[in-house]
């Protein structure tokens, strides 16, 4: 119960300051409406609608109560509950991401067994070199390589988009050839600190007693990496792939601007411009969900891995 509360509260405060922050922001949602010339009088009474003329303490306990029984609140910008804005463009940010970390963790595992086993050699060397390199780029500028090269020099994939609007009834290949570039600027974001992670574990695991026993005893290398080595590496690259869904997502929300994904990034990105307040807040708080559960679902494949794991209430 002591994780659950923590939690909890963690949920409070960063729901509660970004209400806050995004209250502080000059102009207001009338102004994202109905533009920078609008009239007094249609801002005052655009205002009134929305509660937007009361105290900012009362803004908060009127949210905060409509909260409490289940309603995220009612979307300025698109004029419907919040929660069907967000289930709108949750599911295809989800595809994305499962896409996305699949290819990040497939590559990492690659990366970190080349980088692990030759550590102090020279595959090790280029493996750490081409990490470090991915590492230091800007998640939108990888981004906006890909599509650049990929999607407006050679034109062998769509470069925005989630599908051809030339088609009545996008197929799946349409759909899955839209990704492809989207998955794979967040997976470039995400592999170089996986792989580095994991390879780290190898080299650590492979210095250990009982891999010099197997050793002794003829057990095959690649037995010894699959079997003994892999399992206790990959646990820390497992939790830190649960806890750094905040940092994922910051990218998603660039590679979902840059290639104009309707996503849930794209949409956080729409709302911040637009000052739309509820939707604004009701992201960040599905997020902070969104991270207890991968916090969470981190811990049991931790534990799965390891039956000795515990971890305290």
């Amino acid at each position: 119960m002591g994780r659950v509360a923590e939690a909890i509260a963690t949920l409070f405060f960063l729901v509660t300051l970004t209400f806050l922050l995004a209250h502080a922001v000059p102009d207001g949602p009338a102004y994202a409406i109905l533009g920078l010339k609008i009239s007094p009088e249609r801002l005052n009474a655009l205002n009134t609608q929305f509660g937007l003329d009361a105290p900012l303490w009362r803004q908060y306990a009127t949210w905060l109560w409509h909260l409490l029984h289940g309603n995220l609140g009612f979307s300025y910008l698109q004029t419907r509950p919040v929660a069907a804005v967000i289930g709108a463009y949750a599911g295809r940010t989800v595809v994305l991401y499962t896409v996305a970390t699949a290819l990040a963790a497939v590559a990492a595992i690659g990366f970190g067994w080349l980088h692990g086993v030759f550590y102090r050699s020279w595959p090790g060397r280029v493996c750490s070199g081409i990490e470090l390199f991915l590492y230091a780029m800007p998640g939108f500028f990888i981004a906006t390589v890909l599509g650049m090269v990929f999607g407006s020099w050679l034109h062998v994939l769509p470069a925005c988009g989630m599908a051809d609007l030339h088609q009545a009834a996008p197929g799946l290949a349409d759909r899955m050839a839209h990704m492809v570039l989207p998955a794979s600027s967040m997976a470039l974001f995400v592999t170089p600190w996986l792989a580095r992670i994991f390879a780290q574990g190898v080299h650590e695991e492979f210095s250990r007693d009982y891999v010099r026993t197997a050793r002794a005893r003829g057990v095959g290398f690649g037995s010894i990496l699959l079997r003994h080595v892999t399992p206790n590496a990959i646990r820390p690259m497992v939790t830190m792939l649960g806890l750094s869904l905040p940092a994922i997502f910051s990218g998603n929300v660039v590679v979902e601007s840059v290639f104009d994904y309707p996503g849930i990034g794209w949409l956080l990105w729409r709302s911040a411009v637009a000052h739309d307040y509820p939707v604004l807040v009701g992201i960040v708080l599905v997020l902070g969900v969104a991270t207890m559960l991968g916090n969470l679902a981190a811990d049991l494949v931790n534990a799965w891995l390891d039956p000795r794991v515990t971890y305290a209430e």
